[in-house]
């Protein structure tokens, strides 16, 4: 590890602090782009003009399936890849003498849901009390502006990392994680990762997370007009048969002796959601054909092929069920096929982070599972690269009126930009 003596600890520290109005600034561009599924090209530009802020020279990663389709951290995609390339760069010291470095962060966010229960429209960026409102605003704009921030302070305390560093912004983190492979596999293997992913409301950092199947279920059933409704079958019904199938299921794996240890103490860690549906076509007429879509949570120690066996398994099980007879179910997988991973805080990197962040805001970080994931498990799982995941207080990520606390936001940018400093050492801009 590099020492960093007392006056470069403060001209950093002094330097972040002076950024907390540009910091605000490009989260506001990021949260006015909807970068949902298939429409992330506007943030990636902004990332692009942010990394070239930086002094930076972006490129372009794009993710190809069928060079990553063998890979075990791969997951089937939704849609295509034309056009949505992840947006990464690459800093370069004089000479280098510490350790290189990964910063990155994901720019895609899941739907807003019904905007007209947002207080302000979800891609309007507005701050109240002290938190910056819209959707990804948490999850995770936040966290990827503070990495370039703490990039920056370096830059504006007159030093830069004597190390490479990586920052590097992707897509589909909320539904594949492919974007995220297919960046850590084209730049060189690096030291250790930081993922300023959102806080769960307390000085945490991510010590595990569970893994994740989706799936899609297809009903056809017999359509008729609703005066004949007992010569149909409805596929509305009987998507609901299937999806009750998997109740018995969801209890069976949060039986205490099907958890691992990394997750005691933890209510229900394995949770079943049936989060879509598409079906029927007339008020008045039995509902020919319905789609549901599911996900299913990995425990550590039950590998995603296991819990892809058990849904077909509870899928055709259900579809022998007398209300279903004279349907046709389709079972198919797209989306995450993604391990559960356990994230060890007791690293070089989880020691350094968790000091520079008490020494950044006086607090103490403490290791916390999360029933989510994150990229992190590329660099854990597949990359041999240690990962640190902490980030800053965000509040309704997924949900309505999605906030990121601010002083949270600038304390972590205080915290990448030490722990950056010490990793890779420092040499003058």
């Amino acid at each position: 590890m590099n020492s960093l003596d007392a006056g470069a600890r403060r001209a950093i520290l002094d330097a972040a602090d002076s950024l907390r109005d540009e910091t605000l600034d490009w989260l506001f561009r990021l949260v006015r782009c909807p970068s949902t599924l298939g429409n992330e090209a506007p943030a990636l530009n902004e990332m692009e003009r942010l990394y070239r802020r930086l002094g930076l020279s972006p490129f372009r990663v794009p993710t190809v399936p069928e060079q990553l389709k063998d890979h075990p951290g791969f997951s089937p995609p939704l849609i295509s890849y034309e056009g949505r390339d992840n947006v990464a760069a690459i800093h370069r010291p004089k000479a280098a003498k510490g350790r290189s470095l990964v910063l990155q962060g994901h720019v895609d966010v899941v739907p807003e849901g019904a905007a007209d229960m947002w207080e302000t429209p979800p891609y309007v960026p507005s701050i109240r009390d002290g938190r910056v409102y819209g959707r990804g605003a948490g999850d995770m704009k936040a966290g990827v502006v503070s990495y370039c921030m703490a990039f920056e302070a370096l830059r504006r305390a007159g030093l830069q990392p004597a190390a490479e560093v990586q920052l590097q912004a992707v897509i589909e983190e909320e539904c594949t994680g492919n974007g995220a492979l297919a960046t850590m596999l084209a730049m060189p293997r690096a030291d250790a990762a930081i993922i300023p992913e959102p806080g769960p409301g307390v000085d945490a950092y991510y010590s595990a997370e569970v893994g994740v199947v989706w799936a899609w279920v297809t009903v056809s059933g017999r359509p008729a007009h609703v005066r004949d409704m007992q010569s149909g079958i409805n596929a509305i019904e009987a998507a609901n048969v299937i999806a009750a199938a998997f109740k018995d299921y969801e209890a069976e794996r949060n039986r205490a002796e099907n958890i691992h240890a990394a997750f005691h103490g933890v209510n229900h860690p394995v949770n079943v959601n049936f989060g879509t549906i598409q079906g029927g076509e007339w008020n008045s007429s039995v509902a020919t054909r319905c789609r549901i879509g599911m996900r299913v949570g990995v425990m550590l120690g039950y590998p995603a092929r296991r819990v892809r066996e058990d849904i077909e398994r509870l899928v055709a099980r259900a579809a022998t069920d007398e209300r279903l007879r004279g349907t046709q179910v389709k079972l198919e997988f797209k989306g995450f096929m993604a391990e559960a991973c356990e994230l060890s805080v007791e690293t070089d990197i989880g020691r350094l982070c968790r000091r520079s962040y008490a020494e950044a805001t006086g607090r103490e970080l403490r290791g916390m599972p999360i029933l989510g994931l994150t990229d992190a498990r590329h660099f854990v799982l597949h990359g041999e690269i240690p990962c640190m995941v902490f980030g800053p207080d965000a509040q309704e990520i997924h949900g309505i009126d999605e906030s990121v606390g601010i002083e949270s936001l600038h304390g972590i940018t205080r915290s990448i930009a030490l722990t950056m400093a010490e990793w890779c050492g420092v040499e003058s801009a």
